[in-house]
């Protein structure tokens, strides 16, 4: 089961948001063989168009269970502030080449305005 986790994101600003994973004796999860993947969309029934996608990366060593998601000031910016939902899912191949899916984190995410235009 995924954690949850309200954030707020600054209209057009750089966002960055660092996870540190575990697994379930809390050691740092290894997520040697995973990808990740992270979307924003305005409703759960958002379609893919009107998704807004974080750029993901798996932290080297990846046995150091950290994960970054970013957004650009471009991205934030062409957001209308308000209210969206979000989720992080990690994945792996198994042993018999099946994908595995787990969603890590899930929430809303709040879009403060912005005044200054650059």
């Amino acid at each position: 089961m995924s954690q949850y986790e309200d954030i707020t994101i600054d209209q057009g600003a750089d966002q960055s948001i660092q996870l540190e994973l575990v697994d379930t004796s809390g050691a740092k999860k290894n997520l040697t063989g995973y990808s990740v993947a992270a979307q924003i969309g305005k409703t759960y029934s958002s379609s893919d168009s009107d998704a807004v996608t974080f750029s993901t990366q798996i932290a080297s060593p990846a046995t150091d269970g950290i994960v970054n998601l970013t957004l650009t000031n471009s991205q934030t910016s062409a957001m209308k502030a308000g209210r969206y939902v979000y989720d992080v899912e990690i994945s792996s191949l198994d042993s018999a080449a099946n994908t595995l899916v787990e969603r890590i984190l899930e929430g809303q995410i709040t879009v403060s305005p912005s005044v200054t235009r650059t």
